[in-house]
């Protein structure tokens, strides 16, 4: 993978990640591609007190420059896992407390009842969620509504929408751990 920089710290999960005892809200990125989408939501992290949980294959390396000017000096307050597989990591949390981004969601993210230790799910920038993952969480599929003149939307802007929304609901008390 490289040299990490200066100020990334990869953690292992926490014992508690899945259960009533995980107090924080994740957001999981299925194999990013563009280091500056993922750089904002590692400064979006650390801004919420989240866990930011990476998913290979990455389309750059942790050193990549644009990856840290994007997360600025925030690093070191990034909670920051990274995963060999999607596999992996779904083996870390219950079914139910994932939540998958997608255009073909049929439920909109402010439908969902967000809960502490609840991850939010979002695909790469040019793909997507991948098939399998589609299919086998289908009833998980969260909705950004959007017109038709747009693809998608940004990956960094999409997360902010859904953690700020998750935030409200929560009363923004994941932003209160201390560790």
């Amino acid at each position: 993978m490289g040299t990490l920089a200066k100020g990334f710290q990869i953690r292992e999960p926490l014992p508690t990640f899945g259960t009533n005892e995980d107090p924080y809200l994740h957001i999981a990125l299925v194999t990013p591609e563009i280091p500056g989408n993922t750089g904002n939501i590692g400064r979006l992290c650390a801004g919420t007190d989240m866990w930011l949980h990476l998913i290979k294959p990455l389309g750059f390396e942790l050193d990549n420059k644009k990856l840290k000017r994007a997360g600025l000096d925030y690093w070191p307050h990034v909670k920051l896992c990274v995963h060999e597989s999607f596999d992996d990591f779904a083996a870390i949390f219950p079914h139910d407390k994932l939540h998958f981004f997608s255009k073909r969601g049929e439920r909109r993210y402010v439908d969902v009842n967000y809960q502490p230790g609840d991850v939010l799910v979002f695909g790469c920038e040019t793909k997507g969620l991948p098939p399998h993952v589609m299919e086998t969480y289908k009833s998980q599929l969260t909705l950004i509504p959007k017109t038709d003149k747009v693809r998608s939307l940004n990956l960094s802007n999409a997360a902010a929408i859904a953690v700020y929304e998750a935030m409200r609901q929560l009363d923004f008390s994941p932003m209160n751990q201390n560790d």
